[in-house]
């Protein structure tokens, strides 16, 4: 079993788009796979159908039902906040070795490609001490890192690395997911990334018409693991 952790740089930057793409990859080369998102934010039930959860399971093949989405992702708050504070805002906190221990279940029950996407960013705060950071450094998995090439990127990017790079955990690879609107084109940005993050590789992925997850870059990033 392989076992992929995707974060990114912030929120609402493209971890679930590069998912789904992997996903649809390795569906099509008949490869078995499976994706997790174990903590959302900003979930409403009457809307679930809208949610990420609801994304990775239409990429998976996989009906979009509750009892689905909750396989998925056990850990759901309606408000769209850090988990900490929409946790808090329903009057609980995110038992964090609960969080590790459900992920190491499923990489230790899947064959095949294991697909764990984060929330936010690297350093989200799970609960009142750790972060997303802390969860990847107890799973010890290859990391996809994903970015967007708007202007500020670059020391988001590098310093996350960075971040990353201390905990001695296995970056695979940066993807950067091309910002709708940005000064900055998505191969300068892929350029100038790739001269500051050493052996780590950067795979550019252009914007794709909305529901499309289809891109030669896609098979670079799945060839790598």
């Amino acid at each position: 079993m392989t076992a992929i952790f995707v974060t990114a740089t912030g929120t609402d930057i493209g971890k679930t788009f590069v998912t789904t793409g992997l996903i649809r990859h390795y569906r099509k080369a008949g490869r078995a796979v499976d994706a997790i998102k174990p903590v959302v934010s900003g979930f409403a039930t009457e809307s679930c159908q809208d949610s990420d959860s609801a994304v990775l399971l239409t990429a998976l093949g996989r009906p979009v039902t509750i009892a689905e989405i909750e396989r998925i992702s056990p850990w759901r708050f309606k408000a769209p906040l850090s988990p900490d504070m929409a946790a808090k805002q329903e009057g609980c906190a995110i038992a964090f070795g609960d969080v590790v221990e459900f992920t190491r279940r499923a990489m230790a029950g899947r064959r095949g490609v294991l697909l764990i996407e984060g929330i936010g960013g690297v350093m989200v705060p799970l609960d009142d001490r750790r972060t997303v950071l802390d969860w990847m450094s107890l799973l010890r998995i290859p990391i996809v890192l994903v970015t967007g090439s708007y202007v500020g990127t670059l020391s988001h990017t590098l310093t996350a690395l960075e971040v990353v790079a201390r905990r001695n955990l296995d970056i695979a690879a940066v993807v950067v997911s091309e910002s709708e609107t940005s000064a900055a084109s998505l191969a300068d940005t892929v350029a100038t990334l790739a001269q500051f993050a050493g052996s780590v590789d950067i795979v550019g992925i252009p914007r794709l018409a909305p529901g499309t997850n289809e891109h030669p870059a896609f098979a670079d990033l799945a060839g790598l693991f």
